[in-house]
């Protein structure tokens, strides 16, 4: 291979990257009609012969020193985010887990007592979301400690999700709050600062008690299954749904271009925690872009007509209206608290 038949990796985004397989993919693979949905949304979604539910099937990979760091991390909630994290895009999809296989490459400095501890954590969070471990894989690794999960679920037909739902004059809505994810992140780093600062290698005990709302967003996500049993309850269906893994404006962003729609975000009714508030404070920062860019939140963004909305905030009080759906034409737009509106280019969220 030439230097000019090669491209960096680090030139590409992940978004290029996963276009790039779709389109090697599509070339080559035979038409199969029990494939309902493939590569390009939160779950792939399978058609089983004499089945009435979709199965959905995703998964999840962690690589210390990219996704994880030892340093600050304990190995029971590092299994327990991994589960969340891929549970997450079941329930983006409208979807039941079901079960799970965990796969694991160890480096050397892995303990017997550290593997029972990660386990610890899978174990947990599997009784949480009712979605029992089956099995997996074990083997060694030369470098860093690296994992994967695949979750297996189910969908009904007539209430899955996609994406690609979303329809003009639809309310978008959010779980929760954002940017909490973030705030823990930049605590965690500056404890970890210290500690290299001072003499890494020597016991620490950083001192967390004040934040640990947000450093638990970081460490222990809780996926939404919450909203997912109520929907199902009061038997409303958003017209999409995604769930908010990388950041608000990126998942924003790919929501409506699978569904061929533009939008209109306001920041005012974007829902902060005043955790959140207090650590971009304390480090002068602005905290809109704690929650508009942060990520790991693992809340659920989804669309619903007005007359749902009004139906399911009867029920279901932890989420909150923070756009409109709009026809493509008008792109992706917010309207600042101020009253100015801000068009993004969305090539650059790529």
């Amino acid at each position: 291979m030439s230097e000019k038949d090669f491209t960096p990796i680090s030139e590409l985004s992940r978004y290029h990257v996963i276009r790039n397989i779709q389109t090697i993919v599509s070339k080559s693979e035979p038409d199969l009609a029990h494939v309902v949905h493939g590569i390009g949304d939160d779950s792939a979604v399978i058609r089983s012969a004499g089945q009435s539910a979709l199965r959905l099937s995703t998964s999840e990979t962690y690589v210390e020193g990219v996704d994880f760091d030892l340093t600050y991390t304990p190995l029971q909630h590092i299994g327990y985010k991994l589960v969340s994290a891929a549970i997450s895009d079941i329930f983006a999809m409208n979807g039941i887990p079901e079960s799970m296989l965990v796969n694991i490459a160890l480096p050397n400095k892995i303990s017997n007592e550290m593997i029972t501890l990660f386990f610890e954590g899978i174990a947990r969070a599997s009784r949480v979301y009712a979605c029992p471990l089956v099995g997996g894989d074990i083997t060694a690794s030369a470098a860093g400690l690296v994992i994967s999960i695949s979750i297996n679920g189910s969908a009904h037909e007539q209430t899955i999700c996609y994406r690609s739902g979303a329809k003009v004059n639809d309310a978008l809505c959010v779980t929760g709050d954002l940017g909490g994810a973030f705030a823990g992140l930049k605590i965690l780093l500056r404890e970890k600062k210290f500690w290299v600062e001072n003499g890494a290698g020597r016991e620490f005990q950083p001192e967390l008690d004040d934040y640990d709302y947000v450093v638990r967003r970081q460490l222990v996500p809780q996926a939404r299954n919450d909203l997912i049993n109520v929907l199902g309850q009061q038997g409303i269906t958003p017209t999409s749904m995604i769930d908010i893994s990388k950041n608000l404006l990126r998942d924003t962003m790919q929501l409506t271009q699978a569904s061929g729609v533009g939008v209109k975000l306001y920041s005012g009714a974007i829902p902060i925690a005043l955790e959140t508030r207090a650590v971009a404070d304390e480090f002068e920062e602005d905290v809109d872009q704690y929650a508009l860019q942060g990520g790991e939140d693992y809340e659920l963004l989804f669309t619903l007509p007005e007359d749902d909305v009004n139906r399911l905030v009867e029920h279901f009080k932890d989420f909150v209206v923070i756009g409109k759906i709009l026809p493509r034409s008008k792109g992706m737009q917010m309207q600042t608290a101020d009253g100015n509106t801000l068009h993004f280019d969305t090539s650059d969220m790529e």
